[in-house]
């Protein structure tokens, strides 16, 4: 169903690609996530997404914690967070939970994890208020975590955030440099395959959401429109991405690359670029 101002196309071409999934953390086959105006009155007491390094097992493993939660200021009829992981790059879980009547969400999830990785973890905080029967209005929010862990058999196991070292400074440049390199021969695979001019948009990975906001909207847009969209690309996300990830037999986007967001720079529309494990490529367009 279309909501308001929001129009979606969905265009989606395949080819043959085999990969392997890494893990896989609970989902809800139904769409939930659905924007509605802004809620005026109010907004998130808090909201995190979080990633830490919890302990080391052995030589090769190690833990990885991964958490999520929100606050709402009161009990309201629908509460749900959706978080994404991507290690290096590409998808490797999804934590979907919502509930009733409820204030709070917290969910914390423990990984395994081995090598020298890049994690970043996305997430979305939404809620929906029912004021009376014929006004819903919703609040949401977004955030992000990263994390490095370098294993190196030369050197340590070292774990952070934001690189403090000049070794940690070195390690993160490497990584990032290798990381880019892929996403970008991905996401040019990905423009040339739809023929879409580049200079006609501003470019955006789907990681890069948190960054912006009412007083930073999203490039060529207004700060009036900014929860407008942003609430209407996440329903899209939602709907088109986020429930195509069910099980390791069927095509979903377990272990695809970072989604691109290009921003048309006349104000008009905005594009989701992604390619499935399946090898399926996919073009989500937003109307404005």
């Amino acid at each position: 169903m279309l909501t308001l101002k929001l129009a979606w196309i969905v265009i989606c071409t395949s080819l043959t690609a085999i990969l392997f999934t890494y893990f896989f953390i609970e989902s809800r086959d139904e769409s939930v996530i659905k924007y509605f105006p802004a809620d005026e009155e109010q907004s998130f007491e808090s909201a995190n997404t979080t990633l830490s390094f919890l302990s080391g097992e052995g030589n090769d493993e190690y833990e990885i914690g991964w958490e999520l939660s929100s606050r709402s200021p009161q009990s309201v009829y629908l509460r749900q967070d959706v978080s994404l992981l991507y290690v290096n790059g590409r998808l490797k879980g999804v934590v979907n939970k919502w509930k009733e009547n409820a204030q709070e969400i917290n969910k914390r999830s423990t990984l395994h994890g081995e090598d020298t990785q890049k994690y970043e973890a996305i997430s979305f905080h939404h809620g929906e208020i029912h004021k009376n029967s014929d006004t819903i209005n919703s609040i949401q929010e977004t955030t992000r975590d990263r994390l490095y862990i370098i294993d190196s058999p030369h050197s340590n196991r070292i774990a952070f955030h934001d690189p403090q070292t000049d070794e940690e400074k070195t390690w993160k440049n490497k990584l990032d440099h290798s990381i880019k390199q892929q996403l970008e021969a991905q996401w040019d695979e990905l423009l040339t395959h739809y023929q879409i001019p580049e200079g006609a948009y501003e470019k955006v990975p789907l990681t890069k959401l948190p960054a912006f906001d009412e007083e930073n909207p999203f490039p060529y847009t207004s700060k009036e429109n900014y929860k407008r969209i942003s609430g209407q690309l996440w329903e899209g996300l939602y709907r088109n991405y986020i429930l195509g990830i069910k099980d390791t037999h069927s095509k979903h986007p377990i272990q695809s690359y970072i989604p691109l967001l290009l921003f048309d720079k006349n104000g008009k529309h905005l594009m989701v670029l992604y390619e499935d494990d399946a090898g399926e490529k996919h073009q989500l367009i937003q109307y404005y």
